[in-house]
């Protein structure tokens, strides 16, 4: 097997290639960032396209619903009309008299409008032909310098004078040759653009022919002005735009010598309204750009916070050895400040839930092994026990650890129960009173001998409220009556025989208060919070092992998940004659939020 070696050249061109690319790939990634932060799946491209979208509306219902074009088409038919008015009086008064020049009377032509006179009635009937030779320096003089074509028409429908073919010795022709595409062929920007114009803002009117030399009677405007009628039309010519034609009669005194159409140049209107376009146009891309800016500025302020705590999330979820700090952006006072908090809170509750799971790990491992240490070595010491008393005692022994490990897998199985029970369990309004009535009434039937009994004391509802919504309240009854019983057990540890045990229910503003008071010992006042924690517990001397520890913990825990409050304090009475308050027992209270204000 032979081995083959690249020649020098080809590996460092391999080389500057793989660099190339290399490099290509780093400029690249950026690009594909950003276009990935631009797609429609993200929330600044929604942002920035449903800005834009309305804006493109509103552009849109400008241009298409504008009454500009119309305004300006009354406005050039207006003055058409007045124009059409006096070139047709001066050429009638062309058609009798030829002085050289143009005397126009408006007090004639309104008498020629509105007078009846038997002499005009004998001219009526008399020929006054439309000679060019005089129209046709009237037609020429009076559109100096203007863009309107005016076309003389005889009662035959003969073409006698057009201006756009009027022109002296000396004068220079001039006409403007179309511009290079002006069909819309080709695929210049210019021609794509008139092309999307003429597609976006077609007009509806009719097509007008090109009048011809001896068709006038064919052209509806002519026959009507024929026929001393005053017609405008809006028309388009044979490259679409817009034309303004306006026909009135020449006549003279009563008698119709022809007809005058005065039309506008193709393209005039359109050019006035193209310019309104863009100017509309041009607003709108500056709008857009600042829409455009403006809301990736705004997407910013939302998304950027938003892919942070995505992040933050993520990290927490991979963390493992590590505690992760979620952004604050709750000083921005908005939604994103709220979710900020919560997300903060929610990590914190994860993190002291876990830092609990793991404290409650090693209490129950510490509580677990002592009395699987006791029952070891009580086995052991069996094994050399001399006498049946020893082997008894033992055996007693290995009894109590055995009723102890019971009782504390028992109560560590129920606490860690609680919260997926409490999360699971749907909660329903009940009567507190009536159940603590109950539980009341079961202790007392299910009490041993020398226990003490409990009382429920049951305090008057508010005025103007009755007993049972007084003290309705919503939760989990079997779970609060599991705080109660585990309150009325660890008073009853506490309390001597013969002595009674008293439960208490009030209402207290929106909240329901119940109390259990014992006449035990009390507790010191360095305990009052420390007898809520895990496997905690301060009792009498011979009633080791008797319990687990938990029951206040779990209580304290069931009434935190019904957003409501237990604590601990002593009873105490009236100062002696030292001035000092003696302890008469011991006082647990819980307060739950009542279910009617």
């Amino acid at each position: 097997m032979s081995d083959t070696t690249m020649p020098p050249e080809t590996a460092d061109r391999a080389d500057a290639e793989d660099a190339i690319a290399a490099a290509e790939e780093k400029t690249a990634r950026p690009r594909r960032a950003w276009f990935r932060r631009l797609a429609s799946q993200r929330l600044t491209a929604r942002i920035v396209l449903l800005n834009l979208l309305g804006l493109i509306i509103l552009v849109a219902g400008i241009l298409y619903f504008n009454q500009f074009r119309q305004g300006l088409i009354d406005a050039r038919v207006q003055s058409l009309t007045t124009q059409a008015q006096i070139i047709a009086a001066a050429v009638a008064g062309s058609a009798s008299v030829d002085t050289g020049s143009i005397v126009i009377d408006p007090d004639s032509l309104a008498e020629t409008a509105d007078e009846t006179l038997p002499e005009q009635d004998q001219l009526s009937s008399l020929d006054f032909p439309i000679d060019p030779e005089t129209a046709g320096p009237i037609l020429k003089r009076l559109l100096a310098d203007t863009t309107v074509r005016a076309r003389v028409i005889d009662k035959d429908g003969n073409m006698i004078v057009d201006s756009r073919f009027l022109y002296s010795r000396g004068d220079i022709v001039q006409t403007d040759l179309p511009p290079l595409n002006s069909d819309g062929s080709g695929f210049s920007p210019t021609a794509l653009w008139n092309r999307l114009v003429s597609w976006t803002f077609s007009y509806d009117y009719p097509t007008q022919p090109d009048y011809g030399i001896d068709n006038g009677k064919d052209f509806p405007e002519v026959a009507a002005a024929l026929n001393g009628a005053k017609v405008s039309l809006v028309r388009l010519n044979d490259r679409g735009q817009i034309v303004v034609i306006v026909a009135v009669p020449v006549q003279r005194f009563r008698a119709v010598l022809g007809a005058l159409a005065l039309s506008t140049t193709g393209g005039e209107i359109d050019n006035v309204l193209r310019a309104e376009r863009q100017v509309v146009l041009m607003t709108f891309g500056f709008v857009a750009l600042v829409t455009i800016l403006l809301s990736i500025l705004l997407a910013s302020t939302i998304a950027l916070p938003l892919r942070r705590l995505a992040a933050a999330a993520e990290r927490v979820r991979r963390g493992i050895n590590k505690r992760v700090e979620i952004p604050d952006f709750s000083a921005r006072g908005d939604e994103i400040g709220d979710l900020s908090g919560a997300v903060r809170d929610m990590t914190n509750a994860l993190y002291s839930r876990i830092a609990a799971i793991e404290a409650f790990a090693a209490d129950v491992s510490h509580e677990l092994k002592n009395p699987l240490t006791s029952l070891r070595s009580a086995v052991e010491t069996l094994a050399y026990a001399k006498t049946a008393e020893q082997r008894e005692r033992l055996i007693d022994i290995v009894k109590h650890d055995v009723k102890r490990l019971d009782r504390l897998i028992t109560d560590i199985s129920d606490a860690s129960r609680l919260d997926a029970e409490l999360a699971r369990g749907e909660a329903q309004a009940f009567d507190l009173s009536q159940l603590l009535e109950t539980i009341v009434s079961y202790s007392n039937d299910t009490r041993k001998p020398g226990q003490a009994e409990v009382e429920l004391d049951l305090a008057r509802p508010p005025q103007g409220m009755d007993q049972a919504r007084a003290y309705t309240v919503m939760g989990h009854d079997s779970r609060l009556g599991q705080v109660a019983r585990n309150l009325i057990d660890n008073a009853r540890s506490f309390t001597k025989p013969a002595t009674m045990i008293s439960v208490r229910i009030k209402r207290v503003g929106p909240e329901v208060e119940f109390r259990v008071e014992d006449s035990g010992p009390g507790i010191r006042p360095d305990n009052l919070e420390r007898v809520f924690e895990r496997f905690y517990t301060d009792r009498p001397e011979g009633s080791f092992g008797s319990n687990s520890g938990l029951g206040l913990s779990i209580s304290k825990q069931i009434v935190e998940a019904h957003r409501g409050r237990i604590w601990a304090e002593n009873r105490l009475g009236k100062p002696d004659a030292a001035g000092e308050k003696p302890v008469l027992g011991a006082r647990f209270t819980v307060r739950i939020p009542a279910a009617h204000a």
